[in-house]
């Protein structure tokens, strides 16, 4: 790799920037070609997204390009094209001699401030941005827990060719072959090609696979068991259709936004749920032999200019401005506890945080995700969010994805052939190169992906490929569909994956999306319903039928359209049609059915005792008489939001908090008339309902959150009390978008040229906390949701299970070394293209040309590079200090079903932290939100049954970051609050303790 080549596609090369001046940060890149007087595309409501064009997506950007309008020329009508040239209108002014001198003087300027740029800039602050450096990477191969994997791991890399070591780091590129992502191969020692393939709610572009509820209505189920079983059966799905590395789950954004577009596949909006969460998904995963991806590392809480380029017409990516406590305690929170957990991957995301991007800050690949954390897995790239070469690598990613470097299908990488010659020039240090590769390979081991009886090897010669193709549903195609390659075999096989009879994975599907329902509002009994009608009502004698309506389009199916079939007529579910069970991206995946509402509905209402009208339409043009009349009206309503590549109606983040298409206005013209309103919610997130929710003819609210394909079992399953309304909210509910505070908005303006600056200044304080702290009732609390049973917490008893200490354990060095392999750089001849070799055009191979002069000019390494890092205290092992998950506090608390059925609770323990707790190494009062979660617990009661539930704290729940110490500090002074209950308010806190 030269030396101009890495400078050139660094775009850190101009984030030499002066913290103090966060919106002047400025590029003149984007004025190189004299069009001065062109302006942005309107960021919030271009569409950049062909919905039918599968070849391009991947959950980048579509490559399609944004419309740029020119200013107006002003006076033009009062210009008179009679008049004499010098008399007219403008006169000197529309001289094309004096347009051509001002044209050129311009380009001059521009030209002398782009020269006159990097010198200016290093006035304001480091090259990589306000983010410390932290290097070298520390080496994988130092836990107990991956021992075996690293040794089988070294035996095998130390055979490794250097072609072979980047062939497995570096993508092959964005369709050449069959999954959206695809890493290259070391045949002679026995390892496959990967396949990458997305995503959290199921397997991405394939056939015959389950289409999952989304990851926010698994969180709403609080129930680890369903959780762990959802991941298992999630990985086994992607193994058997030969995916190598599944791209979930995601914890990232965790929904410091509530309209947030991706909010929908994580896990809510606190910590400690979507931990939790996450960590059963990926052991569930991992335990079928999937790799698992720990996802979007970190900070990545919005769409609107989350990268650079056409997806958004901005020449650089938005910074997440995070200061360390804010990041330890809440966004680092889920992925400490995947890594805890054993995930073999984590993707780092497109955004920046504090002006370094994720894929290039060392201070968080290095220091905290590999140092502090003790992750041993792999670091790979969202795909297209690497900004350099040699600077990432050495900042720790380990691998980059799809492949390409700054653009889509152009076949240039920033690693591939760069990479080798970096490593021959000794820009990229032999030892990281090593490190990378074994890092991967450890991870193959660690999941058993070496086991012939679960991942059978291909015949010899062979390559081992996946039995779908993510670039045509056809059977037959190309094993590399972008490329030049015209010839064809089978690439689609449709193997069905989705298990058989007792064991069909919709049967899970079903419970997730049923137990995953919450139940917020249930006056007068209205829930659940009578088959023969007239629940919570007063039957009139006779035999009168029971009138029943159901009104909104979000009950039913869709039209096809444009030859698509519903419920996939559009790519990757980006519109809003029908009922809603999916957010869209790449998180989306294919419906193999979707049942909806309505047909469900119908079975389960007795024709000979109900009558049914179904008005599937938001457009509700009944008379007033015609509703009055009905008993029991069922209106559906939906909200949706998506990922950035894609717009619907100009969505992607949220612009709202409300019901789309209406359904607000829906709702009051039923709820006006119909005395009996049921209202159903399908939504990507938080929905405001103050124009109808405290409507006395509004009986019940109903919030499905995201069911996926058995939408309506799922459904009438919890209407009609097959199953108890168990799920509980994983965010607040507020009554406007204002209630979340300024941290809770988009920010869906940016000065042009610039980098969009978003400054997390709320710290600890979003969701819950934030209306706790403010003192903001809202319409629902985080944790809350009714059940068609009652309940009754008695008892309460907190036990010291190890007595509190500020520190954790001190660090203990390990007897466990790293593998280390033998120095020296190969021959260049080593490393050139195979003679005979069919290259395919855009394809990216590790090879170099015999012509390739290597440059050996010293290379420019980054500010920090030779300073030593002492380790993290706060580290020692996988997922961090050990001692950190010592448990200290066992929580006892006895739980009785009062009510006359079976059912579900959930067991909530919150932490209120000591007053008055100051910092000694700062001298800081630390300031603590109201209350925190910290654990729960699921339970099933018969009638009249009763329990102790027992739930422990660890040192990490009772402890605070401190940003002095760098450790987590135990409060020594003052007392602990412990509160038990039923979701985060006060009111539903029924039982409460100081410890110690």
């Amino acid at each position: 790799m030269t030396r101009e080549f890495e400078m050139e596609n660094a775009q850190e090369r101009l984030l030499q920037h002066n913290g103090s001046a966060h919106l002047s940060r400025q590029s003149l890149d984007s004025y190189s070609d004299g069009n001065l007087d062109e302006t942005l595309p309107e960021h919030d409501e271009e569409q950049l997204y062909d919905p039918h064009d599968k070849a391009h997506l991947r959950g980048g950007w579509s490559p399609s390009k944004g419309k740029r309008r020119r200013a107006s020329e002003k006076g033009k009508a009062r210009d008179d094209p009679q008049a004499p040239r010098g008399k007219r209108k403008g006169g000197l002014l529309r001289s094309r001699i004096f347009w051509l001198l001002v044209t050129l003087s311009a380009a001059a300027l521009v030209v002398l401030l782009v020269l006159a740029l990097p010198k200016h800039l290093k006035a304001f602050g480091p090259r990589d941005g306000l983010s410390p450096p932290w290097y070298p990477t520390p080496r994988g191969g130092a836990a107990k827990t991956w021992q075996t994997s690293y040794e089988k791991a070294s035996a095998m890399v130390e055979k490794m060719s250097l072609v072979e070591k980047v062939n497995i780091t570096t993508g092959t590129g964005w369709g050449m072959n069959l999954c959206v992502g695809n890493t290259g191969s070391a045949k002679a020692v026995g390892f496959p090609m990967l396949c990458l393939q997305d995503g959290p709610l199921g397997v991405r572009f394939s056939d015959h696979a389950t289409f999952w509820p989304a990851g926010v209505t698994a969180a709403a189920t609080w129930n680890r068991d369903l959780l762990y079983r959802r991941g298992k059966a999630w990985g086994k799905e992607h193994r058997l259709k030969g995916v190598n590395v599944a791209l979930g789950p995601s914890m990232g954004p965790i929904g410091r936004m509530p309209g947030g577009g991706r909010n929908w596949e994580g896990f809510g909006a606190d910590p400690v749920l979507a931990g939790i969460a996450a960590a059963e998904t990926i052991r569930g995963a991992q335990d079928e032999g999937v790799m698992a991806t720990a996802k979007h590392f970190i900070g990545n809480e919005q769409e609107h200019f989350r990268q650079p380029g056409q997806e958004w017409g901005m020449p650089f990516g938005l910074s997440s401005n995070i200061d360390d406590r804010t990041l330890h305690e809440l966004y680092l929170w889920p992925f400490q506890d995947s890594v805890k957990a054993g995930v073999a991957s984590v993707m780092c995301s497109y955004n920046m945080i504090n002006d370094s991007y994720a894929c290039g800050n060392s201070k968080l690949m290095n220091g905290i995700l590999k140092d502090e954390l003790g992750f041993q897995g792999f670091v790979m790239s969202d795909w297209l969010a690497q900004r350099s070469g040699v600077g990432s690598a050495l900042a720790g990613l380990d691998m980059t994805m799809p492949g390409d470097g700054e653009v889509w299908e152009d076949g240039k990488s920033f690693w591939g052939p760069s990479m080798t010659q970096a490593v021959l020039n000794g820009s990229l240090p032999v030892e990281r190169i090593n490190d990378m590769v074994t890092r991967v390979v450890a991870a193959w081991y660690q999941v058993g992906q070496d086991n012939e009886t679960v991942w059978p090897k291909p015949p010899p010669g062979e390559e081992a490929i996946p039995n779908f193709s993510s670039f045509t549903y056809d059977e037959e195609g190309s094993l590399h569909p972008l490329s030049d390659d015209n010839s064809t075999v089978i690439v689609n096989h449709f193997v069905d994956v989705q298990g058989t009879e007792e064991d069909h994975h919709s049967k899970l599907a079903r419970e997730v999306a049923a137990e995953g329902t919450v139940l917020l509002k249930n006056e007068g009994g209205i829930l659940p319903l009578d088959p023969e009608g007239w629940s919570g009502q007063e039957k009139p004698t006779g035999d009168v039928q029971y009138r029943v309506g159901i009104f909104g389009e979000d009950a039913g199916r869709a039209p096809d359209k444009d030859g698509k079939a519903w419920p996939n007529q559009c790519l990757d579910r980006a519109c809003n049609e029908g009922t809603l069970a999916s957010g869209w991206g790449s998180g989306a995946v294919e419906f193999p059915f979707l049942i909806t509402p309505v047909e469900r509905i119908l079975e389960a209402f007795d024709p000979k005792k109900v009558s049914i009208k179904q008005t599937l339409t938001n457009n509700v043009r009944n008379s007033s008489s015609d509703i009055a009349q009905l008993d029991l009206c069922l209106v559906f309503v939906n909200a949706d939001s998506g990922e950035g590549f894609a717009r619907w109606n100009g969505i992607c983040d949220r612009k709202d908090l409300h019901p789309q298409k209406g359904g607000d206005e829906l709702v009051k013209r039923v709820s006006s008339h119909c005395k009996n309103t049921v209202v159903v919610v399908h939504t990507v997130g938080p929905v405001i309902m103050e124009q109808w929710v405290d409507h006395p003819n509004v009986k019940a609210v109903v919030y499905a959150n995201l069911p996926g394909e058995t939408s309506g079992d799922a459904l009438v399953d919890v209407l009609f009390g097959k199953v108890d309304a168990s799920g509980r909210l994983p965010y607040t509910i507020g009554k406007s978008l204002k209630d979340y505070g300024p941290g809770g908005q988009i920010l869906s303006i940016a000065v042009p040229h610039t980098v969009p600056q978003q400054n997390f200044d709320e710290g600890l304080l979003i969701d819950y906390r934030h209306f706790h702290h403010y003192n903001i009732t809202p319409r629902y609390h985080f944790g809350f949701g009714l059940s068609y049973t009652t309940w009754d917490l008695g008892e309460m008893n907190l036990t010291t299970l190890k007595p509190r200490s500020m520190l954790p354990s001190p660090r203990e060095d390990t007897d466990i070394l790293p593998p280390s392999y033998a120095p020296g750089i190969p021959d260049k001849g080593s490393t050139y293209f195979p003679a005979g070799l069919r290259r395919l055009q855009k394809y990216i191979y590790p090879y170099t040309e015999q012509t390739t002069t290597i440059d050996s000019s010293e290379y420019p390494y980054p500010d920090g590079y030779n300073i030593v890092q002492q380790p993290s205290k706060a580290g020692g092992d996988v997922g961090g200090n050990p001692s950190l998950w010592d448990e200290h506090v066992l929580v006892s608390v006895d739980v009785q079903n009062t009510g006359n059925r079976r059912g579900k609770q959930v067991v909530q323990v919150y932490v209120s932290f000591p007053r008055d707790v100051v910092d000694e190494t700062t001298g800081q009062k630390i300031e603590f939100p109201v209350r925190v979660l910290r654990a729960f617990e699921k339970i099933e009661l018969d009638k009249g049954e009763t329990t102790t539930v027992e739930v422990k704290l660890n040192r990490k729940a009772l402890s605070y970051w401190s940003v002095g110490r760098q450790n987590w500090v135990m409060p020594m002074e003052g007392e602990f609050l412990i509160s038990v209950g039923t979701s985060s308010s006060l009111d539903d806190l029924h039982l409460s303790d100081t410890w110690p």
